[in-house]
């Protein structure tokens, strides 16, 4: 969809620089040519011999060299950007020095940046600026797995290549959200205030939820052609970003569709807290937007995004699996220890765990809810639970109870109500029927799992034709169990409630 975007190569524009490299030797790299020249260094455009490839070459500025506490950023800069590996952002690929030129060899994208793009063409179309921010939110996925926050996304640091792919480039900003090293304030401006958020202007901590909002910002500026604040100076925009709501899409972007506007607003929210909470919720959202917008015509859907914005939210669950993994084994050992002298012990622990996990489970929206099925070998039941709720097929779901057939009989019922939500959206009751009847006949101490299977074949029996067996178990539903249904089940309940009332 962004190809259209690429013109063809252009000679280079004449800049102005101190350091003129072009034609020179640094090390491994051939200069051919400048790019430009930002705040902090010279970029070129170079051959590595070795590996015959372009590369990008950030060359720190001559009189910025000499400066050991802009060294140390400029260091720092190239360890933050080399430790995230994405297709959507700008690799770096190696950090030297040649006498006096301190360097970094990047990735080099040939292309446009967005504001590039609509300094050329202006607004951008809805379905354009969909598939930016899809591309642009797994980055941020990745940042995030590294508590690292960019601090600077804006247009200009969104790099289009000519076959359409975004990359976030220049994580010169970017901190560990534990580092309190100061960095970012050597001298040199945190972000830029058109696109800041609240709370990086005023200097506070600052979380993946700041870049959101200047994602937010840079996607209003594409839809509308203008940014949501301006003014004579960078003072003026930072009080209107802490005091000011911006003015409605509508009154610059007619046709943007309400769910993408309702969708840059929240992005844009003032607290941080009224924002998506992780770019993983983002990219959820932007998700279940794709989809609807395909059905509507205007942007393509989910199916034609990559594996790896596909999977971008599946890798962001992988360490909360492990952890959950981890405390599962924990808890076992606990319960074998305690379970004589203090039993209470094993039901409190028993209940947070299976309150938590189900939690995680039944987590609506996963990334891959849609996805095919591809090959994967697991270790832990518990991971072959996750990989199950993201592609949903009956394969996944039962190969949590034939490839551990040793485990927890916990993971085998979730598994098994996983299955039963599968055939009852592909409307199979009758093979959900025996699953049913196993977690019917749970004891009371899995009051979840035992409400499930009850109400689960009281309308599995009406839904084919076995009303007197409908009728049994809708009578072994109590008030409490009734009261849990509809808050834990809600799709269940519905089914549920309407052969009640129909008689059934």
């Amino acid at each position: 969809m962004l190809k259209a975007f690429i013109p063809p190569p252009t000679a280079n524009r004449p800049l102005t620089s101190v350091t003129d490299l072009t034609g020179q030797r640094l090390r491994d790299y051939q200069v051919l040519r400048r790019l430009g020249r930002g705040a902090m260094a010279e970029v070129y455009l170079a051959e590595q011999e070795s590996l015959a490839r372009q590369v990008a070459l950030k060359v720190l500025s001559r009189e910025l060299a000499g400066d050991p506490a802009y060294v140390d950023r400029f260091l720092h800069e190239a360890r933050s950007a080399a430790r995230l590996v994405h297709a959507n952002i700008v690799q770096v690929y190696e950090v030297g020095r040649d006498g006096e030129h301190h360097f970094i060899a990047q990735e080099y994208v040939p292309g446009q940046n967005v504001g590039e793009v609509i300094h050329r063409n202006g607004q951008l179309k809805p379905g354009e600026v969909l598939d930016i921010l899809r591309q642009v939110a797994a980055a941020l996925c990745k940042a995030a797995e590294h508590s690292i926050v960019h601090r600077d996304i804006k247009p200009e640091n969104l790099m289009v290549a000519r076959n359409g792919e975004v990359k976030v480039a220049d994580f010169g900003l970017a901190r560990a959200t534990g580092d309190q090293s100061g960095r970012t304030q050597a001298g040199v401006t945190m972000g830029t205030p058109l696109y800041m958020s609240p709370e990086q202007i005023e200097g506070r901590t600052v979380d993946s939820r700041s870049d959101i909002y200047s994602l937010g910002v840079a996607a209003y500026h594409m839809l509308a052609g203008r940014p949501p604040f301006e003014g004579e100076t960078p003072l003026a925009v930072a009080v209107q970003h802490l005091n000011k709501q911006p003015p409605p899409l509508a009154d610059f972007a007619v046709g943007t569709p309400p769910a993408l506007a309702d969708l840059v607003g929240r992005m844009m929210a003032k607290l941080p807290d009224d924002r998506f909470a992780t770019p993983a919720d983002l990219l959820r959202e932007l998700r279940g937007l794709a989809r609807r917008a395909a059905e509507d015509g205007w942007a393509e859907g989910p199916e034609n995004w990559s594996l790896g914005d596909l999977s971008a939210v599946s890798q962001s669950q992988l360490a909360a699996t492990e952890q959950l993994d981890k405390l599962m084994r924990q808890s076992r050992s606990l319960r074998l220890a305690d379970i004589s002298r203090r039993p209470w012990i094993a039901w409190i622990v028993g209940g947070l765990l299976l309150g938590l996990i189900l939690g995680v489970i039944t987590r609506p929206g996963f990334a891959l809810e849609d996805a095919q099925p591809r090959a994967a070998s697991y270790e832990t039941p518990l991971e072959q639970l996750y990989y199950a709720k993201q592609v949903d097929t009956e394969a996944a779901w039962k190969a949590v109870i034939e490839r551990f057939p040793g485990a927890d009989e916990f993971y085998h019922h979730l598994a098994m109500q996983g299955l039963v939500r599968h055939y009852y959206r592909f409307s199979q009751p009758e093979r959900a029927v025996p699953l049913l009847e196993l977690l019917a006949k749970l004891p009371e101490s899995q009051p979840e799992l035992r409400t499930f299977g009850i109400a689960g074949l009281a309308v599995a029996y009406d839904q084919t034709g076995r009303s007197a067996e409908s009728r049994e178990y809708q009578r072994q539903m109590t008030p409490d169990m009734l009261q849990r249904l509809e808050r834990d089940e809600p799709q269940l309940a519905r089914l549920y409630f309407s052969i009640e009332r129909n008689g059934g």
